[in-house]
C-alpha cells in the first residue's frame, strides 16, 4: 500500500487563523494526506502566517526561512506560504523570503488540495480583494483539546481604526450564515467541543450584512441549545454594541458564560478620536455598570495601546486614572506598533520605544494590584472548573467561566482530574493570574498564561 504523502502545518497569530489551519488540515485529509506537526519529514509545509504587527511579520518571516532551510536540507519537499501576510504584502513578500514553491492570500482553505498540487515556481495565488468561501464544517480536522473550540462566525472588518491592518487585507465584514453555524457547532460538540468560543473581528457586527440587523444574541442562544454544550463564550466585542439584547441573552441562557471581552484601546477622548475609536472613558465606566447590574459576578476582559502617537503623558495618566476606576478582571497591553500603510502610521508624535515600554510596564503593574485584589475575593468561594491538564507532580489545573483559553488564567487543584471535566473547587489562594483551589506547594508548578492578566 502506497504512503500518504504528510503535511505539517505551521498555525501563526490569533484563534482565527487557528481555525482556517485545522480547516486547510481538513481538507488536506480528505484528499488522502496524512497529518503529522511532529514529523521530521514532510511532503508540504504549510506556514499559515500572521500579519497584524511588525512583530507577527518577523515571526511569519523567521517560520518561512526556516521551512525553506528544511527543504534546502531534505525534511520538507514543499513550502507553501499562507495567510495574512501573503494577503497583506502579495509580490513584496516573495522579494523579502523568496524560494517558496507557493504564496496564497486569505479565505482559499476550500481549495488548498488543488494549491498544494499546482505549488511550484513561487506562484503568487490569489491576493485580490479576499471572497471568503465557507469551507465545509465536516472537513475541518481539530488540533487542539477536543473539549474547546473556536467557531468563527464572520470574517473582515468594516471598522476603520486608524492602527489597525486587518481590513485591508481580511477585507470587508462577511458574515456566515446562521444555519452553517449551527450546524458547525453540532458537528464539534459531537467532536466532544463542551465549550464554544465565537470569534469574529467583531462578532458583534455578525449578521448585520446578511440579515440586516446584528444576530450575536440570536447566535448565542442557538449554539446554547446544541446537545453537549456547556459554555458559550462569545468574544471580541464592540462597546457601542453591547445592548440590552445581548446582556438579556447572557443573563438568561445558562450556558451562555458571563464573561465580556471587549477591547477598548484607550479612555482619553482626544486619543480615542485619533484612533478612530468610539466614546471615551466616562461612557466605558456608565457601560461597565450597566454590564455589571445585568451580569452579576461577569469577569470583564479588555485590552489598551499605550505610547499611540501624540499620546501625552497627561493622556497616558488618564489610561491609569481609569483602571483604578473600572477595576477591570483582565487586561491586555500592546505599546504602539507603527504599521505602514495605517493612517496612524503618518501621524506626527511618534513615541520612543523605551517610552512605549515604560507605559506599558507601569500600566500593567497597576493592573497587577488590581487583579491580584479581585482574585483574593474569590477565596473561599466555589467555581465550576473545566479542567485541561495535569502536571508532572499530579496537580490538576483548568479554567473558570471567569477565563478564556490560552489568554486568561488557571485554577490549580487538589489532584488530577479527567481531561475535559467540570468539577467544584473551592478557591483557597490567589495571585495576579491564577487562583488555588490546592495547597500552596502548587505555586512551585504554576504554569503562567500566555498573554499578561
Amino acid at each position: 500500500m502506497p504512503r500518504k504523502p504528510i503535511a505539517r502545518i505551521i498555525t501563526l497569530g490569533c484563534a482565527k487563523n487557528e481555525v482556517d489551519s485545522e480547516e486547510i488540515a481538513g481538507v488536506l485529509a480528505e484528499h488522502g494526506y496524512a497529518l503529522d506537526g511532529l514529523s521530521d519529514r514532510s511532503d508540504v509545509t504549510v506556514i499559515n502566517t500572521c500579519g497584524f504587527l511588525e512583530a507577527s511579520k518577523r515571526e511569519s518571516l523567521e517560520a518561512i526561512r526556516a521551512a525553506l532551510k528544511d527543504r534546502a536540507e531534505g525534511r520538507t519537499r514543499k513550502v507553501v506560504v499562507a495567510g495574512c501576510l501573503v494577503q497583506r504584502l502579495g509580490q513584496e513578500l516573495k522579494r523579502l523570503a523568496p524560494g517558496a514553491d507557493a504564496y496564497v492570500g486569505v479565505g482559499q482553505m476550500g481549495r488548498f488540495a488543488e494549491v498544494v498540487a499546482g505549488a511550484r515556481g513561487g506562484s503568487l495565488v490569489s491576493v485580490d480583494e479576499p471572497h471568503h468561501v465557507w469551507a465545509d464544517v465536516r472537513s475541518r480536522a481539530r488540533s487542539g483539546p477536543s473539549w474547546t473550540a473556536y467557531l468563527k462566525l464572520s470574517e473582515g472588518c468594516d471598522h476603520q481604526c486608524a492602527f489597525c491592518t486587518i481590513p485591508s487585507f481580511r477585507g470587508r465584514h462577511k458574515s456566515k450564515p446562521i444555519e452553517r453555524i449551527v450546524e458547525e457547532a453540532e458537528w464539534l460538540a459531537r467532536g466532544g467541543a463542551r465549550e464554544i468560543c465565537l470569534i469574529a473581528q467583531d462578532t458583534t457586527q455578525y449578521g448585520h450584512d446578511l440579515y440586516g440587523r446584528f444576530r450575536l444574541p440570536d447566535v448565542i442562544r442557538m449554539v446554547a441549545a446544541v446537545d453537549g454544550v456547556r459554555w458559550v463564550r462569545a468574544l471580541y466585542l464592540y462597546p457601542t454594541r453591547v445592548g440590552d439584547d445581548l446582556l438579556e441573552v447572557l443573563e438568561r441562557t445558562p450556558q451562555a458564560v458571563r464573561y465580556i471581552d471587549m477591547p477598548l484601546q484607550h479612555s482619553h477622548p482626544d486619543v480615542l478620536r485619533r484612533m478612530r475609536r468610539p466614546w471615551d472613558g466616562e461612557r466605558y465606566l456608565r457601560l461597565f455598570e450597566k454590564i455589571r447590574a445585568a451580569l452579576p459576578g461577569v469577569a470583564i476582559r479588555t485590552t489598551f495601546i499605550v505610547g499611540y502617537p501624540g499620546e501625552t503623558e497627561e493622556e497616558f495618566q488618564h489610561v491609569l486614572d481609569f483602571l483604578r476606576a473600572a477595576r477591570l478582571d483582565r487586561v491586555g497591553c500592546f505599546a504602539y506598533s507603527r504599521e505602514s500603510g495605517t493612517p496612524a502610521a503618518e501621524l506626527p508624535g511618534q513615541i520612543s520605544f523605551r517610552e512605549k515600554q515604560r507605559r506599558q510596564h507601569e500600566l500593567m503593574s497597576l493592573q497587577q494590584n488590581i487583579s491580584l485584589e479581585i482574585n483574593r475575593g474569590w477565596i473561599g468561594r466555589r467555581l465550576e472548573v473545566l479542567v485541561e491538564g495535569a502536571t508532572d507532580e499530579g496537580w490538576g489545573f483548568g479554567r473558570t467561566y471567569r477565563d478564556a483559553p490560552e489568554i486568561d488564567g488557571l485554577v490549580y487543584l487538589q489532584g488530577a482530574r479527567p481531561l475535559g471535566s467540570f468539577c467544584e473547587a473551592t478557591i483557597t489562594d490567589a495571585d495576579p493570574y491564577d487562583l488555588f483551589a490546592a495547597s500552596p506547594a502548587t505555586r512551585s508548578v504554576r504554569r503562567a498564561p500566555k498573554a499578561p492578566l
